[in-house]
C-alpha cells in the first residue's frame, strides 16, 4: 500500500505521538509499504526529503511551520494553508490510505481532502486539548476551559470523517468518546519493539530511579524530586531524569533547594542505545504524570524488566497492576509516591524478581508487530476483533483523578 501519515508532531520531536508515528512509519516500510509523512519543517527549509528512521527510508513532506511561542520546542503548520498543502500532496502521491494523528492542524487539512477523494482514512487521537492549552498561560482558566470544549467539538467534526478511529488504550478511547460523543473507537497500543530491550535480573549496585519524558509542567517531575528528598537518606537513592524541556532549570533549582542536587541527575536527551543502557542500570521506573494516554516510556522500562511506580490516572493503570509489577499512588500525594518507591527499592530479591517478570509479561502484550498487524487490517478495511476490556483498568468516569484542564510522554 501507499500510506500517508499526517502528524502535527514528528521526529525529531520527542513525545508519544511523534515516537509512535515514526515507529509506525518505519515498521510499515519494513513490511514493504510505501510510506509518506506530512510533518512540520523543524526548523530546516520546507520540502520533501528522504529521511531514515530505524533503518527504513520514509518520504517526509516537511511543511513550512512557525514556532509556538508558549512552548519551547513545538512548531505548527499554518492552519489556513493546511488544506492547500494537503491537496497538493494527496494529488501528487495518490495514497491508498491516510492516517492522521491529530485533528488540530494536520487532520483538519487532510481529513476533508481525503473524504472528497474517496480515500480510506484512519484517525488516531493522541491529544488532550487540556494538555496543549496548559502552555497558554496568558488566558484565565474559564477561557482555557472554553477553548478546551471548543477543541473537543473540532475533534468530533474531523474524526467524523474517518472510516476508523483509534486511541492507544481503552481509557483514552473512553475519554475520547466522553468528550466527543463518537463511539466505536479501537483501543490499539502504540506498541514497542520488545526485542530491542535487555532485561537484567542481576543485583544492582545502587538504588536508582529512572524517569523518561519531556521536562514539562504536566509531567509533575517536581513531585518525584520531592519524593527523593523524603526517602530514607541511608538508601542513597539516585534519580536519573532523561529528556529535555522548559522546566529543566526550575527542576534543577528545586533539587538544589531540597539539598538533593547530588542525587538528581539530568541526563538530557539520549540516543536509543544510551537510553536502553540507562534503563538497564535502573532499579525502578517512575511516572508522576496524570495525563498519559498510554506512556511509551513506561512500556520501554517494563520491556527492560523494571518495576514501575506511577500516578493512578488516565491510562497508567493499564500498565501498572498494583502489587504485581509495581505500585499506583494517588496523584499529588508525594508521601505515597516516596513510600511506593521505597517499597520497591527495599524489596527482597525474590519479590523484586517477581515484579520484574510481571513487567515483562505486561510489556509483551504491547508488541509493535501486533500493532502493525491491526493497522494494516484497518487500512485494508478488513474486520478487526476488538480487544476484551482490561480488567485491571478503571473506566475514566470512575477514576479518582480526572485530567486537570490547567495542567497537563
Amino acid at each position: 500500500m501507499r500510506i500517508l501519515i499526517g502528524g502535527d508532531t514528528f521526529a525529531p520531536d520527542l513525545n508519544g505521538s511523534a515516537t509512535f508515528a515514526k515507529r509506525l512509519g518505519a515498521g510499515l516500510a519494513a513490511r514493504g509499504h510505501e510510506v509518506h509523512v506530512i510533518a512540520p519543517a523543524q526548523p530546516r527549509a520546507s520540502g520533501t526529503f528522504q529521511e531514515s528512521y530505524d533503518g527504513q527510508t520514509l518520504t517526509v513532506h516537511r511543511i513550512y511551520s512557525w514556532p509556538w511561542p508558549p512552548h519551547p520546542w513545538f512548531r505548527f503548520m499554518l492552519p489556513w494553508r493546511m488544506k492547500s498543502n494537503s491537496r497538493r500532496i494527496v494529488d501528487s502521491i495518490h495514497p491508498d490510505v491516510i492516517h492522521f494523528q491529530s485533528h488540530i492542524v494536520v487532520g483538519a487539512g487532510l481529513a476533508p481532502v481525503g473524504k472528497s477523494r474517496g480515500i480510506r482514512m484512519v484517525g488516531t487521537n493522541h491529544t488532550m486539548p487540556e494538555n496543549v492549552l496548559q502552555h497558554v498561560t496568558i488566558f484565565p482558566q474559564p477561557m482555557l476551559d472554553w477553548l478546551a470544549r471548543t477543541q473537543w467539538k473540532a475533534a468530533r467534526k474531523i474524526f467524523l470523517l474517518a472510516d476508523e478511529i483509534t486511541s492507544p488504550t481503552q481509557s483514552s478511547a473512553d475519554y475520547f468518546t466522553t468528550m466527543t460523543g463518537l463511539g466505536n473507537v479501537f483501543a490499539i497500543s502504540n506498541g514497542i519493539d520488545t526485542t530491542a530491550y535487555a532485561p537484567d535480573f542481576s543485583p544492582k549496585p545502587d538504588h536508582r530511579i529512572v524517569f523518561v519524558g519531556r521536562l514539562d509542567e504536566e509531567k509533575h517531575i517536581d513531585e518525584l524530586i520531592q519524593a527523593v528528598k523524603r526517602i530514607d537518606a541511608s538508601l542513597d537513592v539516585q534519580l536519573d531524569i532523561i529528556g529535555g524541556g522548559e522546566m529543566k532549570q526550575k527542576l534543577r533549582e528545586l533539587a538544589s533547594s531540597l539539598g538533593v542536587s547530588d542525587r538528581v541527575h539530568f541526563l538530557g536527551k539520549l540516543s536509543d542505545k544510551d537510553l536502553r543502557a540507562t534503563l538497564t542500570r535502573g532499579t525502578v521506573f517512575a511516572m508522576p504524570s496524570r495525563a498519559e494516554l498510554q506512556c511509551i516510556a513506561a512500556m520501554e522500562a517494563m520491556a527492560t524488566a523494571l518495576p514501575v511506580v506511577a500516578a493512578n490516572a488516565m491510562a497508567l493503570p493499564h500498565l501498572v497492576h498494583e502489587g504485581e509489577n509495581g505500585h499506583l499512588y494517588e496523584p499529588g500525594d508525594v508521601d505515597a509516591l516516596a513510600a511506593a518507591l521505597t517499597d520497591v527499592l527495599t524489596a527482597d530479591p525474590a519479590r523484586l524478581e517477581k515484579m520484574k517478570k510481571a513487567s515483562l509479561a505486561i510489556a509483551a502484550h504491547h508488541s509493535m508487530a501486533h500493532t502493525l498487524d491491526v493497522f494494516e487490517a484497518l487500512y485494508r478495511g478488513e474486520p478487526v476483533a476488538r480487544p476484551a476490556a482490561d480488567p485491571d483498568s478503571t473506566p475514566v468516569a470512575e477514576q479518582s483523578t480526572t485530567p486537570d484542564p490547567g495542567a497537563g510522554r
